[in-house]
């Protein structure tokens, strides 16, 4: 599974502003809520829960929320890099900059279980998150997701 088949170009936000963890995982449920006409309360309770277990930010100012969700029939990404660094609570107590909301459906299995594996490889690569971080619009962050990775020269 690619990411372009679950992070659509409209679901790619570029400096966005939040005060906090709790208040950009609320921003980005509702957002993700509107784009599938489902309820933001389950997907923002259902990421709280995810964090509760243990902070998703991997690293080097990335993180990447996840959740099942039951009503969910296909998984969906929303890409945003904020415009300044907040506390995620994140693995090496880096502030995070680079946030990827994944949510899958609950009954995940076959390619749909690749989706977080997919995410976490690319994010994990040190020219994406630079492309990343450089992208002046949101169609350069998609771009610069889902883009072939460059051979090392």
């Amino acid at each position: 599974m690619q990411i372009a088949d679950f992070l659509s170009p409209d679901d790619t936000l570029c400096n966005v502003r939040a005060a906090d963890k709790d208040r950009l995982l609320r921003e980005l449920t509702g957002r993700a809520a509107n784009a599938l006409r489902l309820d933001a309360a389950v997907l923002a309770d259902a990421i709280a829960q995810r964090e509760r277990i243990g902070s998703t930010g991997m690293g080097d100012g990335i993180a990447i929320p996840h959740a099942r969700i039951a009503d969910l029939s296909k998984p969906f990404g929303l890409l945003a890099r904020l415009r300044r660094a907040i506390d995620f609570a994140a693995i090496d107590g880096q502030p995070v900059d680079i946030v990827f909301l994944l949510l899958l459906p609950s009954a995940a299995h076959g390619e749909q279980l690749t989706a977080l594996a997919s995410v976490a490889r690319r994010l994990r690569d040190a020219q994406v998150t630079a492309d990343l971080r450089d992208a002046a619009d949101g169609a350069a962050l998609y771009r610069a997701i889902v883009a072939e990775p460059r051979a090392r020269g």
